[in-house]
């Protein structure tokens, strides 16, 4: 019984030494599993897409919209597709100021905006949308490269929280699109015509003459097809991506605008990327909006000939009675004479 009982303890003790050791070794593998996980974390962070939907107004006919579609497809191949960029035309994703709602709250949205709408939070930056500023997209392009704009945009990002991407892409010149010929601000008198709604915007179209009414894009067909309003105004590209052509009959080369726009994000979103993946998007939006911009500026007088094709009459006018007219624009913004002066000196003008 004796020798039982000490080869039971002797037992014991040995099963004992072989647990500790498993559980040396157990403990071991943890640390080993441990280390697997990080890596399989580090994977999956490295493996992560980060989306970014990108509303715009605009129709796939359009040559900005063409850029956009380039903007997605080089950011992906950049990034090796851990960026993607959805494009949402014809109004889809909804309206600018809704898009710029969810942007400024974190969402991963952007649009594609004029500054008369920036304007609402940064006021300074709505004299790019004001009439006659600039010629044409090399001076608004000038502008925006230089320390003023900066000054505007990084207020956006600070005090709005919103992130310009790239602000070079020039959508056109805007004309007067009605169902009667016109030639001076006179005969706007009672004439009901659609623009954006942002200030600068309206208080353009009342100097020149018309009573304006702010609308989205998407909704301009039908209220000129049921008489809701008279007309609009746009550039030729978007004209005829809206088919408007078919319920205008004139076009009346006002040149009022010259109309460039800038892909804006969330800064809250931006800032969460990785900076390799920032710097990509920020160089290449520069670079689709440049290609967008001059290929649009090559198109303008295809449009208009399309447009002309399907019977809408296109008058060249006086630009200067327009301007004249509009003058009164710049004394009812606060400092909007001043930097009207800067932009020109910007210009050498």
């Amino acid at each position: 019984m004796k020798m039982k009982r000490n080869v039971l303890s002797l037992l014991l003790v040995l099963v004992m030494f072989l647990l500790a050791a498993c559980g040396q070794q157990s403990s071991g593998g943890s640390q080993e599993e441990t280390g697997s996980d990080e890596n399989a974390n580090n994977e999956e962070k490295s493996s992560e897409v980060y989306t970014l939907k990108v509303g715009t107004a605009l129709a796939e006919t359009d040559p900005i919209y063409q850029g956009l579609e380039a903007f997605k497809d080089s950011v992906a191949e950049r990034t090796n597709g851990a960026v993607e960029i959805e494009i949402f035309g014809s109004g889809s994703l909804g309206e600018d100021k809704d898009i710029l709602e969810q942007a400024k709250v974190g969402a991963n949205v952007a649009v594609l905006v004029d500054s008369g709408r920036l304007a609402e939070m940064v006021p300074e930056i709505g004299i790019m949308t004001a009439p006659y500023i600039v010629d044409n997209f090399s001076e608004a392009n000038q502008v925006t490269q230089s320390d003023l704009f900066k000054g505007w945009e990084e207020k956006l990002a600070q005090d709005h929280n919103l992130q310009i991407l790239s602000f070079n892409w020039y959508q056109g010149e805007r004309h007067l699109l009605t169902n009667k010929p016109i030639e001076t601000p006179e005969d706007l008198k009672g004439v009901q015509l659609r623009t954006p709604g942002a200030p600068i915007w309206l208080e353009t179209i009342k100097a020149m003459g018309a009573s304006p009414t702010g609308m989205a894009w998407a909704e301009v067909y039908p209220a000129i097809q049921q008489g809701v309003i008279d007309g609009a105004e746009a550039q030729h590209p978007a004209t005829y991506g809206a088919k408007l052509y078919e319920v205008i009959d004139h076009i009346s080369k006002t040149r009022h605008f010259q109309l460039l726009t800038g892909i804006v994000a969330g800064a809250n979103w931006m800032s969460n990327l990785p900076e390799e993946y920032k710097t990509i998007i920020f160089e290449e939006a520069l670079k689709a909006g440049e290609e967008a911009s001059y290929k649009t500026e090559e198109m303008l007088a295809d449009f208009e000939q399309m447009m002309i094709d399907e019977g809408v009459e296109v008058h060249e006018v006086d630009v200067e009675v327009f301007k004249a007219a509009t003058e009164v624009v710049y004394e009812q913004f606060d400092g909007y004479q001043e930097l009207r002066e800067e932009i020109n000196s910007i210009l050498g003008k």
